[in-house]
């Protein structure tokens, strides 16, 4: 049985039990108003436990906690005392716009509701912050797109400045609250 809960902040580190592995076959992008797929041939590896880069648990664990020293929350989903996904939430990304900063489920455990039930909390937190509006910069793998999707994220062409810097190819979305 899978479990959500609030996390503290000395517990990002096990972002090292999830496996974020996967083979994407198909993306997307966002041109003119509408969502282009393409076929691509991308393995994406789990995170380095070793070294401080981008792709390294330490990478992510300083890209993330000042998120968390913000006021941001970070929510865990649970099969037992195994971490098998997270999220986190960001309160204050502008005036009523929160943010879904990082979503992942672990390979094994994906297509299981998982992301649901975590992108229904950070959606909860956002309402009970008074947000009117929930942003994500969205990989642009199919699977991830589609997901967001499901979750009623709609694609805006009025990316979010500073994300959209940071990540120009990912897919900026955003749901109405």
């Amino acid at each position: 049985m899978i479990t959500i809960r609030h996390m503290v902040g000395s517990e990002l580190g096990r972002i090292s039990e999830i496996d974020r592995s996967e083979h994407v076959t198909q993306e997307y992008s966002y041109r003119r108003g509408s969502l282009e797929g393409r076929s691509v041939d991308v393995r994406v590896a789990t995170w380095s436990r070793s070294g401080d880069h981008e792709h390294s648990v330490q990478g992510k664990v300083n890209a993330w906690q000042p998120i968390l020293d913000r006021g941001g929350t970070l929510v865990g989903a649970f099969d037992r005392d195994t971490l098998v996904g997270f999220a986190i939430y960001r309160p204050d990304l502008a005036e009523g716009l929160a943010n879904l900063s990082a979503l992942f489920v672990s390979r094994n455990h994906r297509r299981k509701g998982i992301a649901s039930l975590l992108t229904e909390e950070v959606a909860r937190l956002a309402r009970a912050d008074c947000a009117r509006r929930l942003y994500v910069s969205a990989t642009p793998s199919r699977p991830t797109v589609e997901f967001y999707r499901s979750q009623k994220f709609k694609p805006t062409d009025e990316p979010n400045e500073k994300l959209f810097a940071l990540e120009p190819d990912d897919i900026h979305m955003i749901l109405e609250l």
